[in-house]
């Protein structure tokens, strides 16, 4: 008797940015001490998330050249960061780091 395959399927963390709390605390865990590229790849899966022709819309940019920033070679400028953050409705903030006691 021969046994079932199993079939999977590849994990992809953009079935899981549900909410706006999830991409936040998602992107939040890169920003604290990712590199560069993890980050692009970060906004990859948001822009995944949400759908890449959503996005595209949202921030004046064509398909292509969202691809293009976000793909594996891409380097995003800071404002199509800053527009792939509003079309989430995300904005940058900034927060002063806490100092350890000497």
């Amino acid at each position: 008797m021969m046994g079932k395959k199993l079939e999977t399927t590849a994990f992809d963390s953009a079935d899981f940015l549900n909410s706006g709390e999830d991409v936040i605390a998602y992107l939040d865990s890169y920003l604290e001490d990712g590199s560069s590229e993890e980050l692009r790849a970060a906004l990859d899966t948001i822009a995944r998330s949400r759908g890449i022709g959503e996005i595209a819309r949202s921030t004046g940019m064509s398909r292509a050249g969202l691809y293009k920033a976000l793909g594996e070679n891409g380097n995003p400028s800071f404002e199509t960061v800053r527009a792939i953050l509003a079309a989430v409705g995300l904005r940058f903030t900034v927060e002063q780091v806490e100092q350890e006691a000497a």
